[in-house]
């Protein structure tokens, strides 16, 4: 009996060992397949990094695949730094990538810098493109500067407007020539401050010109005298000059304001006459109620008098007789009134 059962055990131990093997020829053969997949995939980037002396590994391809990383840009970008003579790993152009960086353009930056001899390091470059900066235009403009229009015409005002102090309104136009300031573009003011600083330093100077023909005889004293404030600082910029495009007269606005004022005053004038005179009517209101209040005492008194035997009856017909002809010589000497022809 012991005979059979090993002989049962050794029979069913040779299909279970054949399964295994199937199996394993199986995880063997996809794992086979996806190699020659991803060698597929990655080959023609791995030989062209490898051609150009980039060092980029097969395995970092794959790594970067699984990390969900745009590898042409990485292997592309590092080929492009390699050429150009930087020392680039690929670490740090997968970690900028991940970080959400532009790495073809930071890359960029970096050639250029390199080749105009201004200083900028990797750590600098990414910290200012993660900070929303474009770097290689920072540093094209460092190499090449830049021209803004003060006033900026696209905000809607072509002039920068300001009064001399002696009224006369004048219109200017300005240029600033600047050059990126690497080493600022990192919490430094932008192309708006500059702008705005520019505009109120051509306020600033031509008010204080005592004449307005001082201005228009000498207006570089304008851009000599703004440039002389150090408007470029805590930007990230630096100014290189200021030139006044055009100055051109306005309005006097010195003369409207006298009249303004002098329109003014004469309300205030007519204000306080018709108070006066509103015045002077109710005053004139208030004595003629006193004197008729006084004449309707007048014959109370008059019966008084009487009665007490201090006025007789002859004195009032004396005094009416007197009254009627005060009352007819005003009327004869009364001028008569318009318009009124006298009877022949």
């Amino acid at each position: 009996m012991s005979v059979h059962l090993d002989q049962i055990d050794i029979l069913g131990q040779v299909p279970l060992a054949g399964t295994i093997a199937i199996m394993l020829l199986a995880i063997v053969g996809l794992a086979a397949l996806a190699f020659i997949a991803l060698f597929i995939k990655f080959f023609r980037l791995w030989l062209q990094a490898k051609l150009s002396r980039a060092d980029v590994k097969f395995t970092e391809l794959i790594g970067m695949w699984l990390r969900k990383v745009d590898s042409r840009v990485i292997v592309l970008s590092k080929i492009t730094a390699v050429q150009a003579g930087l020392n680039l790993t690929t670490r740090d152009l997968e970690s900028h990538y991940l970080a959400g960086g532009r790495v073809p353009n930071v890359v960029r930056a970096l050639i250029a810098a390199n080749r105009a001899n201004i200083p900028l390091s990797w750590q600098t470059a990414t910290a200012i493109d993660l900070a929303g900066r474009d770097i290689l235009d920072a540093v094209q403009t460092s190499v090449n500067p830049k021209v803004i229009d003060c006033p900026d015409p696209t905000r809607g005002r072509d002039t920068v407007d300001a009064v001399a102090q002696d009224g006369i309104q004048l219109k200017a136009k300005a240029r600033v020539t600047v050059r990126a300031n690497i080493q600022r573009l990192i919490g430094g003011a932008t192309q708006e401050t500059i702008v705005a600083r520019v505009g109120e330093g051509i306020v600033s100077t031509i008010g204080s010109a005592k004449s307005y023909k001082a201005v228009l005889e000498n207006p570089d004293a304008i851009s000599k005298a703004v440039l002389a404030k150090g408007l470029d600082a805590g930007t990230a910029f630096e100014i290189l000059s200021i030139d006044i495009a055009d100055v051109d007269v306005g309005e006097n606005v010195g003369a409207q304001l006298q009249a303004s004022q002098a329109e003014a005053d004469m309300r205030r004038a007519k204000a306080e006459a018709e108070q006066r005179r509103a015045m002077a009517v109710a005053r004139e209101q208030e004595m003629r109620a006193l004197v008729v209040e006084n004449e309707a005492k007048i014959p109370l008194a008059i019966a008084e008098a009487l009665k007490n035997g201090n006025l007789g009856v002859l004195d009032y017909y004396r005094m009416k007789n007197i009254i009627a002809d005060t009352q007819m010589r005003e009327s004869i000497a009364k001028p008569p009134a318009p318009g009124h022809k006298e009877e022949k």
